[in-house]
C-alpha cells in the first residue's frame, strides 16, 4: 500500500497509477489518488466543515470549488449534519466517515483504503461497507483487508499475497469457486452403506461426518445431486439434507498459500 500512494520506493518493478509512473513522476500519480491509511489522519480538534477545507487545500482544490467539494464530500459520506461538530465528539464510525471524505475531497480517480473496518462495531461496519461499494460505483477502489468475508461482500477482483507473493488473482465469482469445490454435504435419517454412495456415478470420495451425515467429494461438472436422491426414495434411507458444502474464506487462504509454498 505504501508502494502504490508513493511513501515507498519499491525495490524492484514499477507503480503506475493510470498510466502515470510513480518515481517519474510523483507529483502526477499521486495527484489521482485518495489515501486512508490504516491509522486515520484526522485533526480530532477541528470541526468537521474546518478538517475537509484544509484537506481541499492540501489536495490542491481551487479556492472557488473547496465549499463545493467539501459538500459534495460530506454528502457522499453521510457527514452533512455534522459540519460543525468537532471530529473529537464524534463516533469512531463518523470518524472513519471523516477519514474517508478526505481521501475522495478531490475527487480522485483512484482510492485507497487501507482496513478501512478495523475497530468499528457491527453496525459502522455493515455502514463503512455500503459507503465504500458506493464510492466504487464512480472511483476505482483498492481495498487491503484480513477480513476475508469483507472481500465477498464489497470487491469485484481480489488478490491475495502471502510473504511477497502473489498467490491468487480473479474475481470474486471465481473466488467462489474455490468455496464451492466439488463436495456436497448429505445428510440420511437412516445412514446408508458407504459403499453404495461410492459407486455413484462421479462420486471420487465419501466421508462420514457424523451419524448420518456425508461429505461426497465428485468429479468437476459431474454433480450427483440427483442419482443420490433417487436412490434414496428407492432404498429408503430418508434424505434430510444435501446442499454444496462451502470451504470458508479463511480455508480457501490456507489451500492457496499452502499450495505456493509447496510449488
Amino acid at each position: 500500500m505504501r508502494m502504490l500512494t508513493g511513501n515507498l520506493a519499491p525495490s524492484i518493478g514499477t507503480v503506475k497509477i493510470c498510466g502515470i509512473d510513480m518515481i517519474e513522476n510523483p507529483k502526477e500519480a499521486k495527484a489521482l489518488i485518495g489515501y486512508l491509511p490504516e491509522m486515520r489522519p484526522i485533526y480530532k480538534e477541528l470541526t468537521v466543515d474546518e478538517f475537509l477545507t484544509i484537506a481541499a487545500r492540501l489536495h490542491k482544490v481551487p479556492s472557488k470549488q473547496i465549499k463545493k467539494a467539501v459538500d459534495v464530500a460530506k454528502q457522499k459520506c453521510g457527514l452533512s449534519h455534522m459540519s460543525k461538530r468537532l471530529i473529537e465528539n464524534l463516533s469512531n464510525g463518523y470518524q472513519q466517515r471523516v477519514a474517508i471524505a478526505q481521501a475522495i475531497i478531490h475527487n480522485p480517480l483512484v482510492v485507497i483504503l487501507d482496513e478501512p473496518t478495523v475497530g468499528l462495531d457491527p453496525i459502522q461496519i455493515r455502514e463503512i461497507r455500503s459507503l465504500i461499494r458506493e464510492i466504487g460505483q464512480k472511483h476505482s477502489v483498492i481495498l487491503s483487508t484480513h477480513i476475508l468475508p469483507e472481500v465477498e461482500m464489497v470487491c469485484d477482483r481480489v488478490q491475495i499475497i502471502d510473504k511477497g507473493n502473489l498467490v491468487f488473482h480473479g474475481s470474486i465469482d471465481e473466488l467462489k469457486q474455490h468455496r464451492q469445490g466439488n463436495k456436497l454435504l448429505v445428510g440420511f435419517s437412516k445412514a446408508p452403506p458407504l459403499s453404495a454412495l461410492k459407486d455413484v456415478e462421479g462420486v471420487t470420495k465419501v466421508e462420514k461426518v457424523e451419524a448420518g451425515m456425508y461429505r461426497i467429494h465428485f468429479k468437476s461438472k459431474q454433480s450427483p445431486s440427483e442419482a443420490i436422491v433417487k436412490l434414496s426414495v428407492k432404498n429408503r434411507w430418508s434424505l434430510y439434507q444435501i446442499a454444496p458444502d462451502q470451504t470458508s474464506l479463511e480455508d480457501v487462504f490456507v489451500q492457496l498459500t499452502e499450495k505456493k509454498q509447496k510449488n
